[in-house]
Order: C-alpha cells, then structure tokens, then sequence
C-alpha cells in the first residue's frame, strides 16, 4: 500500500546522474539521501522500504518520516543510483538527490502554502454554500431550492476540483500502481458525494450535499495541515542547524589579497577570516587574534569561550568580540556542524515496534474499509428496496468516516514531539525506536573516562608551592600533552604567572627540559625524573615529576574530574528502580575513587573491549534490558550489543556512530531525563492507540447504521487526528516539570558543596 507518490510530470523520472550526489563513507561504502516529497504516512515507509530491498546491491535503504527523505547505502563500486530513482518512480514516488528546499527546510514551504491556500479555498466554498443550504432548509421548495442547489454546485464543483488535489493525487498514483492507500476511498467518497449531489438537483430532489463535500475537504485539509505542521516544527530544529551553514567564506590569499569563496571551493589549509558578529563558517584552528566565540552549539553551555592562536573552532560558532584569522581544517559536508545535522536527520531513521503495528494495521484497513463500505451499501439497498441515493450516502459515509490518519499517527506524532523536546535539551535522537527502548531499560552501565568524568585532567590540591607551580608552567606552556596542559591551567587558576624558562626542550616519551635561573630544570615521568613509585602516597593517579638542579623532586598528580550533576542523576536513577553499573578500562584506584564520588557500588576495573561487550551481551541473555553510556571506540561493541545505547558529544566519531542518543552539554543530566521523556512518551503512544481504536469502534457501527451524514463523518474523522496530535503535543510540558525536579534533587548538594569549595580556595 502506497499513498501520496506522485511522478515529475515536466521533468520525467530522473534528473542528472544521482551518482554525482552520493557520499563516499570511510567504510568504503556510498551513501546517498533521497527528497522523497509524496512521503507523508506510515504506509509510505512500507512501500517504499519493501520495494528498495528488492534491489540487490543495496545493503541498507531507510525512509525519514519526518523530513520526507530516503537514504541507501551500497558497496559495490559498479552499481549505479540512478536505479534507486527509477525504483522509486516505478513505485509512484517522484524522487530526487537531497536539496534543502526540496526537502522543506527552505522559507518558501510550497506544500505548505498549498494546503493553506486549499484549506482556504475550501473553508470559504463551505461557509457560503452552508449559508445557502440555509434557505433549503428554513423550507424552501421547487424552482427557489433548485436555484439555491445549482448555486452551490457552481461553488463547490471548482472548490473541489482546487482543495482535493492532494488527496486526488495520491489516490491517482496509487490506484496508477494497483495498490490501495486510504485517500482512494476519501477522492471516491468526495467525488461520489459530488456527482450524487449533482444527480439529486438535476432531478429535483429535496437534499443535495454540497455542503457535505466541501466541508468534509475542509476538515480533512486541517487534519493534513495540523500533520504537515508538527512535522516542520519537528524539523525546525534541523531547520536551524541548516541555517547556520555558511554559502562561502572571506579567503585571505599568499599575496594578501581576500576573496569571497563558495563552501565547495574551500581547502584545507586556506586562511579564513572571520569579523566580529560573523558565524564561523568552518572547522579549523585559529591562527590570529583572540575573542570570545558562543560555542553552545557545541558544548551546550552559553558561557562564551575565549579563543586565542592555536584554538580549534567549528563551523556554526559565533564570533562575538574580535576579528579571527582561522586555518581551515574541514568545511561543508565534513564539518562538526554537518555532523550534527546528520544525526538529527536520523532522528526517526528506523521505526519502533509500535510503528510497524501501525503500519500492519493500517495494511489490512483499507482492504477492511471498502469491504464496510460494500456492505453498507448492499445492506441498505436490500432495507431501502434498493433507494441507492440513501445507500449509497451511507456508504460515503463509511468510506470518510474510517480513515485510519489517528492510527497512522498515533505513534510518529510522539516521536516528533519527543525529539524535539530532548532536543531543546539537548539530546539528539539518531534513531526513532530508541525511545521505545529506553523506556524499556532496567540497568544503566556507564563508561568512567570521558562520560562519568569529562575526560580532562585537573591538578590535584596539593603541597606543591607556587614557585615549584610557576617553574613547571614555565616548562609546560610551550606543550600540548594533557598533562603539561593541566599544570599550565593549573597556574592560571591560582592566579601564578608561569616562571621565564629558556632554551625549553622536548623529550620524546620522557618530558620537559629547559634552563630557569642559570640551573637546568626537568618536568615529566618518574623514572626520568629519579622518583620511584613505591614512594608515592597514591600509585593509582597520574603523576608528573619536576627537578630543579640542586633541589628534590616535586611530585604534581592529577585527576579527572565528575560531570557536574552526575551523582545526583545517578541517585534520580536509582530511585527509578533502575541498577547502575560502571565499566571502565582504568585502574582499580581510580575505578574504585569515582564509583565512590558517584555513588556506584558496583563497577569493574580493567575492562577489555571485548569484556565489556561480553559482559552486557551476558545481561541481555539474563533477560535485562541494558542502557549503555559510552563515548570512546573500545566502548562501540558495548553500545552496539546494548538494548539502546547514549554518548556524549565529546565522543569519537565512531562511539556517537554507534550510540543511538547523543547528549551536548557536560552535564549527565541528560541521562535520566532521556529516560524519564521516553517513560511519558510510550504512555502517550500507547493512549494514542486507545484513542484511535476507540474511535474506530464507535465511529463504524454509526456510519453503517445510517446515524452518520459525510458531514459528520468528516468532522469525526478529522477530529480524531486533531486529539491524536493533541495529546502527542502534552510532551511538551513535562520538560520544564523534569528539570524543576532534577534541580531539587541537586540543590542540597549544591548547597553544601559550595561553602567546602570556598574554604578550599581561601586556603589555597
């Protein structure tokens, strides 16, 4: 079953060679994404899904609900694309390679302005030609109603004609195909009405429904509309994504000169410039200049960042004080900006369970719907001694009335609802059932480095003194190893200005050396530094050692640092009934420090990729249902096996590949509201299925029994999609529920945290 597909009538099947659009993966695979307009219901997806895994090379072909597009994946060199367009068109769905405007993310939303323009058209038609069945029934009789019925029929035949041509168009491209969709039995109840109508005045008789025509398009225009709606503000938040994509950049040239350059025509190495005011239109590193960039779109926190000289920055940023002059790394389709518009794009990629019910269900529908229809119509013709204008109105009736568009959305509209709302979060949803899962989850398992903690180390409080802290700046400043990184930031927060070291030198695999006051000075391992491990008080944590010449060593250990909120969301959890675990390839020391810091009791040390990966497979055969919480590759089998998997912006390409949620922001308070958003959202889908079934039983035995008119069956039919979405949009106010709740449990500790960090800095 198909609906809404449509072929280009003035450009034909294909345009160009779909080749030249596909994007070559690092897999050696391509990819190619598809503007698939005529998608607009669950049956689409089927359809067109069913029908592209009939081509063999594909290895992977997946409809976008939300953005109406298809994206296919092969890894044969030799197989061309144009097939999957031709494919497509033999199934009735006009396609082309992805173009923005094409696929509405453009202002000029010509769908939508077609619908209003229809919805107007038809609400107009409907209120003059109801003003005018005023007349007939107040009474009026013979010529004078006659008169008032070919008036309406002048109104409504072109209204029709106008504000139908949705539903006319898809029921056209799916009957062109021998398949069924429900706007076959919509155009054919309209039209039946139409022309019944027409016969009904041509003969003088007392009812004609016009009226019922027009309204019954009118209604049905604003169930589509209200759809087509939640589906842009669905898409809003890639919409916005899309906006921050820069057409070209300022190119400072070798001899000095600056040209504007389009994004295609960009290279690595080139120098961009960027004035105050201006977003980043690429990623690089910046090579002059300092400002201060709002990188909340990176990092989520709208803090700006103070960049200078050897700063990386990403597309999509903006510059707020000074002028920058940035060495382009990547621009276009492989910045972190396209990367972030790729994973929201993907935010209904694959469907639920639920859906793929909808999808059966609305399958066996619109066979079972003509079939009602049939036997109203028999059923009435043998009460009614074969009156067929009566049968056949309450066949109409039954045809309008049993459109399954609630039972069509009753899932996605959640969906929608509910990746917009993490979204606004800052959670992006790559896959659309990983809501239904993580409603489903039992056990949380966290990664320590980089998700638990931020993956950055912090010099530890320490009896280190402020000259030892400035010479080893000193030394450090000049080096980009994490550790040499921490002790430089280490100074700067103590206020210290790093000590004048000269002729400052790198040690591969050792460290630092260099000259401080005429006496040679070393900064860096242990053994190189003559400081054995045994006399360290703790062997579990980084360390670095310094040397004056003439002075002992100075030990400086570092740790990583907790996500801020993370014991509280592991508390909120927990008090979910939900068991939290930590797996980790560290050290048992600093396994067993930052369990304790956020509450976890039970945790492993020392975990191989291949262990963490048997041990949730292990869960899964116990029958638990695993979130898994991860961000670097040895965590990617893990979060592949687990029942739905999360990670963290920070991750490596290949752990936010494999996680089906990504959160943005330091905090892990992502985690538990992800879970508590999913818990509300399935309890929504599974009211929409109530509401929709409930409707359906009530609606059909009424349309058959001769109590509804199309009329009514048209405002009852619509008024059902217009509570689905309605009660789909209730999502939207629990956000503001949940975070009020979150910064209760996180207060006292707050609280009491604060005086104790005060005390520490005062002392320092």
């Amino acid at each position: 079953m198909s609906c809404c597909g449509i072929r280009g009538e003035e450009t034909g099947d294909v345009v160009g060679s779909a080749a030249l659009w596909a994007r070559a993966l690092p897999d050696g695979c391509h990819e190619l994404t598809l503007s698939v307009p005529g998608i607009h219901c669950a049956a689409c997806i089927s359809t067109i899904e069913k029908g592209l895994r009939e081509i063999p090379q594909l290895r992977e072909a997946r409809v976008n609900f939300t953005l109406r597009q298809v994206r296919v994946r092969w890894c044969d060199d030799g197989f061309d694309p144009d097939v999957v367009l031709h494919k497509l068109a033999d199934l009735g769905y006009e396609a082309r390679p992805f173009d923005p405007e094409a696929a509405g993310f453009a202002r000029d939303d010509a769908e939508g302005r077609e619908l209003l323009r229809a919805l107007a058209v038809a609400g107009f038609a409907a209120g003059n030609i109801m003003m005018l069945s005023i007349s007939v029934w107040s009474g009026a009789e013979g010529a004078t109603r006659d008169f008032f019925h070919w008036i309406s029929a002048a109104i409504a035949i072109p209204a029709v004609a106008y504000a139908g041509r949705p539903f006319f168009r898809s029921a056209f491209a799916a009957l062109s195909q021998a398949r069924m969709n429900m706007d076959v039995p919509i155009s054919l109840a309209v039209i039946t009405a139409v022309f019944m109508s027409l016969y009904q005045t041509a003969t003088h008789q007392q009812h004609a429904y016009f009226d019922a025509a027009v309204s019954l398009l009118f209604f049905l225009l604003i169930g589509r509309y209200l759809d087509h709606r939640m589906r842009a503000r669905a898409r809003s938040a890639v919409t916005q994504l899309m906006a921050l994509h820069a057409e070209g950049a300022t190119v400072l040239k070798p001899d000095g000169s600056r040209a504007f350059l389009p994004i295609s025509e960009l290279q690595p190495g080139m120098l961009v410039q960027v004035a105050p005011g201006e977003r980043i239109p690429v990623d690089g590193m910046v090579e002059e200049g300092e400002s201060d960039v709002d990188m909340a779109l990176i990092t989520g926190e709208t803090t700006p960042e103070r960049v200078a000289p050897g700063a990386d920055v990403f597309a999509g940023a903006r510059n707020i004080t000074g002028p920058l002059l940035v060495r382009l790394k990547a621009a276009g389709e492989d910045t972190f900006l396209a990367e972030m518009i790729r994973l929201m794009a993907a935010a209904e990629k694959s469907r639920s369970a639920y859906v793929r019910l909808a999808d059966r269900l609305a399958g066996y529908y619109a066979p079972a719907v003509h079939i009602l229809a049939g036997v109203t119509l028999a059923g009435w013709l043998f009460a009614t001694g074969f009156n067929w204008p009566v049968s056949l109105l309450h066949a109409i009736s039954v045809l309008i009335i049993t459109c399954p568009c609630a039972l069509g959305l009753a899932v996605p509209a959640v969906q929608v609802v509910a990746a917009g709302v993490l979204f606004r979060s800052g959670v992006m949803v790559k896959d659309g059932s990983a809501l239904e899962k993580l409603a489903e989850v039992d056990t949380v398992i966290f990664d320590k480095t980089g998700t638990l903690t931020l993956g950055q180390l912090r010099l530890r409080e320490g009896a280190v003194s402020a000259e030892a802290l400035a010479v080893a700046a000193g030394l450090a400043q000049g080096s980009a190893h994490p550790l040499s990184r921490a002790i430089v930031e280490a100074a700067q927060q103590r206020g210290i200005t790093p000590a004048i070291v000269r002729a400052v030198e790198e040690v591969p695999g050792h460290g630092l050396k260099g000259v401080w006051q005429e006496r040679n000075v070393q900064l860096g391992a242990l053994d190189w530094c003559g400081v054995r491990e045994e006399e360290l008080a703790a062997p579990d944590v980084p360390h670095l050692a310094l040397v004056v010449e003439g002075s002992r060593p100075v030990l400086f250990s570092f740790s990583d640092t907790l996500r801020p909120d993370a014991r509280e969301t592991i508390a909120l959890l927990k008090q979910q009934g939900l068991r939290v675990e930590m797996l980790s390839g560290d050290r048992e020391g600093p396994v067993r420090a930052t369990a304790r810091e956020a509450g976890i009791e039970h945790y492993q040390a020392r975990c191989t990729p291949q262990q963490k990966l048997a041990y949730v497979e292990e869960l899964a055969r116990s029958g638990a249902k695993v979130l898994m919480v991860g961000d670097g590759i040895n965590d990617a089998p893990a979060l592949a096996a687990g029942h739905v998997s999360m990670a963290p912006s920070t991750a490596s390409d290949i752990g936010r590949t494999a996680a089906q949620l990504v959160f943005l922001s330091e905090s892990l308070q992502p985690v538990w509201l992800s879970h508590q958003v999913a818990m509300r959202a399935r309890r929504l889908m599974l009211q929409n299925f109530a509401l929709a079934l409930i409707y359906n039983v009530v609606a059909v035995p009424v349309a058959m029994l001769g109590f509804a008119t199309p009329l009514f069956a048209a405002i009852a039919m619509s008024g059902s999609s217009i509570v689905v979405v309605g009660n789909a949009l209730r999502l939207n106010f629990v956000e503001r529920r949940l975070l009020k709740r979150f910064g209760r449990a996180s207060a006292p500790r707050k609280a009491a945290a604060a005086p104790a960090t005060m005390h520490e800095r005062e002392a320092a």
